[in-house]
């Protein structure tokens, strides 16, 4: 049995949901000491753990939780972000309220940290630049459904538009709608417009961006494939490649690993996990896809993914743009710690 001295004096769970927060104390044997909610802001919450100076502070992460916990870990408290996807206690419950599940909390941070599953938060300075990748993200997933419904209503009608891509559609198929639609399609034509001028905008701030505050991405960009937006989004998403013991890792952390529910002699081949980012996930996809292509230059990589793809079977190409993708994160990861000059040919040598 663990002896009790191992467990810290106070641990405190704090469920938070959009405006209010519910907080339970438990002491190192177990007993709730206090329970109470408040609102969710910066001073109600410096009043609510005052009492409880130098505690273990619990939370789940989601939309509060960056700012909450570097809150709290400047008022002296070691705070553990839990991944609620591991906490089947929690989300599984039958009885499930907020003050229910911040008694839950309190009592797994005292027990073993390790149970949480805790995540790491990035920097504040980091969350701001990652969220003008993410508004970059948003504005060509808009572009794209734009485009789509605009495809779409001229097909209705009989007709077809030409290929083009995504910035020079609306220059391309302006002419070329039909006179039935176009009070329909023209105002989504300007709206497309608009959004490729501020994508444009977007993408020049963040290489800006890359180029003064991270320049490890300059570093990252040697391998074919990887731009400055994946490079940026790369390190903006890792933030600190000594977490992680083993390059490896990344890619299980990226959510690129395939998932296992293995049995005896059962051994069935599943779906990757799509755990992590999806935004830095869909880049390094997309760097795969180039280094497969037509367009990629030779190099380990590309060898090694094409030999994956001619096995044959179901969906062997898709299988070998994951794989590739998550060679990709590892090797990235390899290049950021060691800094050492990339070799496309290494292996071939």
């Amino acid at each position: 049995m663990t002896a009790p001295s191992m467990f810290p004096n106070l641990t405190l769970g704090l469920d938070l949901s959009d405006t209010t927060a519910h907080y339970c104390v438990v002491n190192a044997h177990g007993q709730v000491l206090h329970t109470g909610r408040g609102r969710l802001s910066a001073a109600a919450l410096t009043r609510a753990v005052a009492p409880w100076p130098q505690c273990r502070i619990v939370l789940e992460v989601g939309t509060h939780s960056p700012w909450v916990s570097r809150l709290l870990t400047q008022l002296g408290h070691e705070v553990l972000v839990a991944n609620p996807r591991q906490l089947r206690l929690i989300y599984a419950s039958h009885r499930k309220t907020d003050r229910v599940d911040a008694e839950t909390l309190a009592r797994l941070g005292r027990l073993d940290p390790a149970l949480l599953h805790p995540i790491h938060h990035r920097s504040a300075q980091a969350q701001v630049d990652l969220a003008q990748l993410r508004a970059r993200d948003c504005l060509v997933r808009t572009r794209t459904q734009l485009i789509n419904h605009v495809r779409g209503a001229v097909k209705a009608v009989g007709g077809r538009l030409p290929p083009s891509s995504a910035p020079a559609f609306v220059a391309k198929v302006s002419a070329q709608l039909p006179a039935e639609l176009r009070a329909a399609l023209d105002p989504l034509l300007t709206l497309l417009r608009t959004v490729t001028a501020q994508i444009r905008v977007l993408e020049h701030q963040l290489a800006t961006v890359a180029r003064t505050r991270y320049p490890v991405t300059q570093h990252l960009r040697q391998v074919a494939g990887v731009g400055p937006l994946t490079a940026l989004c790369y390190v903006l998403t890792l933030e600190d490649p000594t977490r992680f013991r083993h390059s490896r890792a990344v890619g299980a952390y990226l959510g690129l690993c395939p998932r296992h529910d293995d049995s005896g002699a059962h051994h069935p081949q599943l779906h990757i996990t799509k755990r992590g980012d999806a935004m830095l996930r869909r880049l390094l996809v997309s760097g795969a896809q180039y280094i497969l292509g037509p367009f990629g230059p030779d190099c380990d990589l590309q060898r090694w993914g094409r030999t994956l793809a001619a096995r044959g079977g179901g969906n062997a190409k898709k299988r070998a743009v994951v794989a590739v993708a998550r060679k990709l994160a590892t090797l990235l990861h390899r290049l950021w710690v060691t800094g050492t000059a990339y070799q496309p040919l290494r292996a071939a040598a």
